[in-house]
């Protein structure tokens, strides 16, 4: 991240030596703790600070924050009395940014091209008789006919499947196909109830990666018929979603219909296209959760992955392998595939 004009900066959770975690300030590559800027930040009074509990007021601390940035830049510049207080971030460890949001909402099929390459590529239902380029003209009219009428598809993750940018990803000893789904997420940063999306954005308090791993084996189950997909087996192991490195103020990434995905699996890009490619984009995703859910400040929305998944190159996670998520602004997130210990 870097900084300008006194504006930009990213928050993060952080541990350094084994410390508990804490929520920071990163300015270029450096990150200075909260709790230390609380004689700037007065209103965020004696309790210790979380990131729960700066998005539970995001509006007035985001403000504070461009504020103390100005004074911390300048500070840098005269080699002041803040200067002793930054860490480079190169000597800690990268937590999730929300450690435990309140709730995991995931939207599945929004990409065009990546819906109409699972069609292709899987070759289930009344389209397994179909030949694959009959198969992609249905899929395409489908996608069309979805994106005019439809709606988001949406459906909830396991918190306890977040893991941190860099740490290992645990492969499932049940699984044989584990898949990649580099995501834009976004995080609530205000109470939000049957919003229009005229003014969806309004309640993010800002966006970060995530990487919705996604056994692709266990994803339907033979036993379940009409019940559809069985996202408890396929996606909510421990360690299925990498998340972070940073949370980036919504104020800062600009319009999130117009960011670069991309995935490398072993240095090779597997994934890369634009969020313009979305089904359903961040407004109308907001507006169709807070129509039927209560949303919460530090609520997670991954908003759907692009084409290029392990099921259209035929290559599916292993251990030894390496995967690396970046998103225009957002940083990049690096995890080695480990095995799940017998």
């Amino acid at each position: 991240m870097s900084a300008h004009n006194g504006l930009k900066f990213a928050l993060g959770t952080f541990s350094v030596a084994g410390s508990p975690s804490f929520p920071g300030m990163v300015l270029g590559e450096e990150v200075i703790a909260v709790e230390a800027l609380k004689p700037l930040l007065p209103h965020l009074g004696g309790e210790t600070v979380s990131m729960l509990s700066l998005l539970e007021n995001w509006e007035e601390n985001f403000a504070a924050f461009r504020g103390v940035t100005d004074v911390l830049l300048d500070d840098q510049a005269k080699n002041g009395k803040w200067r002793g207080l930054f860490v480079p971030v190169s000597r800690l460890k990268f937590h999730p940014p929300v450690r435990l949001p309140r709730q995991v909402f995931c939207v599945g099929a929004n990409y065009r091209k990546h819906v109409i390459d699972l069609i292709v590529d899987q070759a289930v239902g009344p389209s397994k008789d179909l030949s694959p380029e009959e198969r992609r003209a249905e899929a395409a009219k489908f996608m069309d006919d979805r994106a005019a009428h439809g709606a988001p598809f949406v459906f909830s993750k396991a918190p306890s499947a977040i893991t941190g940018p860099f740490d290992p990803v645990i492969l499932s000893r049940h699984a044989r196909q584990p898949d990649w789904e580099l995501e834009l997420a976004v995080i609530i940063g205000k109470a939000a109830r049957r919003v229009h999306r005229d003014s969806a954005l309004d309640f993010i308090a800002g966006y970060t990666i995530v990487n919705d791993i996604t056994n692709r084996d266990l994803a339907f189950r033979k036993d379940a018929g009409p019940l559809g997909p069985d996202w408890l087996k396929s996606k909510s192991s421990p360690s299925y979603l990498p998340m972070g490195p940073y949370l980036v103020p919504a104020a800062f990434v600009g319009d999130p219909q117009n960011l670069q995905l991309k995935l490398k699996l072993n240095g090779q890009i597997m994934q890369d296209e634009s969020t313009a490619d979305m089904l359903f984009g961040v407004k109308q995703i907001v507006e169709f959760l807070s129509t039927y859910v209560q949303l919460w400040p530090g609520d997670l929305i991954a908003t759907g992955s692009p084409a290029g998944n392990g099921t259209h190159h035929n290559r599916f996670l292993a251990a030894g392998d390496v995967v690396e998520g970046s998103i225009t602004g957002l940083g990049t997130q690096r995890n080695p595939c480990i095995a799940e210990e017998a």
